[in-house]
């Protein structure tokens, strides 16, 4: 398989919003063997929570006997600026003996492309064949394309936005006051806040579910119950799960880097910066999401030139790209072999 890997930036990187990180380091992980003619490029964005071992959180979809496997392709996921997952964040930060904890800086998805980019110049890859992202991940890898449009062949982005909504900034809110009113959130240790994140994740299962799936899924069969409902229980362990393997200063800050996504900031539109992106574009988009409802890749689908727009059909909501492996899948691989010659952008 492959080890966990660290790449260590010592120029320093300057943030969107001016302040200067000294020394940057990115843990990443690569499966499969890159080619001579550097052709077979695979590179994912994770999501909010997710790590850089890709084969662990989306099995499905990557892995030895899956549609994108290390015996084809060079895949490559790297963990992103803020997480809990090695890459300089606020519990790991090299130009200080403490963790700066709440008082990290503030990032936004233009940087997380932008240092993955610098991730790219390092491993000598030229261009990405395929660059995938979903939720967070999609909004990391739109930025990237805008950016670097010679660089990203195809593009896939699932369940995501070009801007984030002022429904999923007010979602995002409500699990940041839960972490705050958490007495221990601040308190310097690395564990601050654990509670909070209990809740705030609970809170977030409303958003990355559905009311069918919570139906199908947390019915209790038993009619007689007055108390301990399959479905607070879940929200119970689901949140326990992630406090168990996150930290609430990471899920403070990159909630606030979701809010701040917006593709239009310091260009001429949303729509004419969408205009930029030249890669073959298949926006998937999950018919039962809340958070990010199917109308959001429609409009990247309409502005995005020559992009596809598909629909997957789940009771899953938002967690739909997690679970629905056979629909993605088939998508997936019929846009591999779509080959559909367009014209460049002439913007």
């Amino acid at each position: 398989m492959t080890e966990q890997k660290i790449y260590k930036h010592q120029s320093g990187f300057q943030l969107e919003n001016g302040f200067f990180l000294e020394k940057l380091n990115v843990v990443y992980h690569t499966y499969g063997t890159l080619s001579a003619q550097k052709d077979n490029v695979v590179w994912v964005c994770h999501a909010l929570t997710a790590n850089s071992d890709v084969f662990d959180w989306w099995k499905g979809i990557f892995g030895e006997n899956y549609l994108f496997n290390p015996k084809e392709h060079f895949i490559v996921c790297a963990n992103i600026l803020g997480s809990h997952y090695g890459t300089t964040g606020p519990l790991n930060y090299p130009s200080t003996e403490n963790p700066l904890l709440q008082a990290f800086p503030a990032f936004t998805t233009r940087d997380l492309a932008r240092i993955h980019d610098l991730l790219r110049l390092e491993l000598n890859i030229d261009r990405i064949q395929l660059l995938i992202g979903a939720s967070l991940g999609g909004q990391q890898a739109l930025e990237w394309a805008i950016e670097q449009p010679e660089v990203v062949d195809k593009l896939v982005l699932i369940a995501t936005n070009a801007r984030h909504s002022a429904y999923g900034i007010a979602f995002n809110e409500t699990q940041r006051q839960a972490i705050y009113t958490d007495p221990t959130y601040g308190n310097g240790t690395a564990s601050g806040g654990a509670s909070g994140l209990k809740t705030a994740r609970a809170i977030a299962m409303l958003s990355y579910r559905s009311y069918d799936g919570f139906l199908k899924t947390q019915t209790s069969p038993n009619n007689h119950l007055t108390e301990d409902f399959p479905a607070a229980s879940y929200l119970r362990y689901q949140g326990q799960k992630l406090a168990d393997r996150f930290n609430a200063y990471s899920y403070v800050m990159l909630s606030k880097a979701m809010d701040a996504h917006n593709v239009g900031r310091k260009r001429a539109s949303i729509e004419i910066a969408l205009q930029f992106i030249k890669a073959k574009t298949l926006v998937i988009g999950i018919d039962s999401d809340l958070l990010f409802p199917v109308s959001e890749q429609a409009f990247l689908a309409e502005w995005i030139p020559n992009a596809i727009l598909a629909i997957i059909d789940s009771d899953f909501g938002h967690d739909g790209f997690l679970v629905e492996h056979k629909q993605l899948s088939d998508l997936l691989s019929d846009f591999l072999k779509y080959d559909k010659n367009r014209p460049s952008n002439g913007i």
